[in-house]
């Protein structure tokens, strides 16, 4: 089937996610009129963005009516506050796609019953730029025409991974969803330790940001596997060696990174209910 754009959406919830969702899908082409945005304190960029490209913002309650997609970006924690709200916004035709963490499908039914076709994603920050990507699940009533719909949707901000075990997802909240902070971290690192090597405070900001971001468009340009570009910046008994010698001790980064990811995968299981 050919992806298409909805012939109606509603956003709940214009924050940093649901704010770079909706820009990419400006940016691919839907109408600005097909869109209502609903957020109880938007932000000064959401207005503006609203008031000059004519997007619905916080429409009253007695003027929404169901949308072909409905898409849940508030903070979890937010859901049931939300949900009044959204009872006349729901298709039972239409498709209703979650990005909340920790969130499943069921959570997702039970408080909207009327759904009936739910897509849950997890996007990350990237996609803020285009560059994100996306993994999603879909319940066992998404059409194939839903599944292009949200396909659509989704890759409007990046690349798009479809799993099909709901399961998942807390592990993919855990590696893709929470990964950029792990990534902006280590920068972080990476400059505290030029400074603790006597490097001018801005000089170790400055190589710590550009190599991260420099490597990190190298692993996203070549084909070759991460290990193998490792591989290829060290030289038996270098200085790269050295330092892996103490990143990939059995106690090293990898323990810590999996270390990590676990605790990110249980918070995300917490948040579900």
């Amino acid at each position: 089937m050919t992806a298409r754009l909805p012939a109606s959406l509603a956003l709940v919830g214009a924050g940093k996610m649901g704010g770079a969702m909706l820009d990419g899908w400006l940016k691919t082409g839907l109408a600005p009129e097909r869109i209502t945005v609903l957020d109880p304190a938007p932000s000064p960029a959401i207005e503006a963005l609203a008031k000059e490209r004519g997007l619905k913002l916080n429409p009253p309650a007695g003027a929404t009516v169901p949308q072909e997609v409905l898409v849940l970006a508030v903070k979890p924690q937010l859901l049931d506050e939300a949900v009044p709200a959204l009872a006349g916004l729901v298709s039972p035709d239409g498709l209703v796609l979650s990005i909340l963490a920790g969130k499943t499908i069921g959570d997702i039914k039970t408080r909207l019953p009327a759904a009936r076709a739910v897509v849950r994603a997890m996007p990350n920050l990237p996609a803020s730029i285009g560059r994100g990507i996306t993994a999603a699940v879909p319940s066992p009533e998404v059409t194939p025409g839903h599944h292009v719909l949200a396909q659509a949707l989704l890759a409007g901000v990046g690349a798009v991974e479809w799993l099909d075990d709901e399961r998942l997802i807390d592990a993919v909240t855990a590696i893709s969803g929470s990964g950029p902070a792990y990534v902006f971290h280590m920068a972080e690192c990476l400059a505290e330790a030029g400074r603790s090597l006597g490097l001018p405070a801005d000089v170790a900001v400055r190589l710590a940001r550009a190599t991260v971001s420099g490597a990190g468009e190298l692993l996203h340009q070549s084909d070759l596997p991460a290990g193998t570009l490792r591989e290829n910046v060290t030289s038996r008994g270098g200085t790269t060696a050295a330092a892996l010698q103490i990143l990939m001790a059995p106690d090293g980064l990898g323990q810590l990174i999996t270390r990590a990811a676990e605790a990110a995968r249980r918070r995300a299981e917490e948040l579900s209910g």
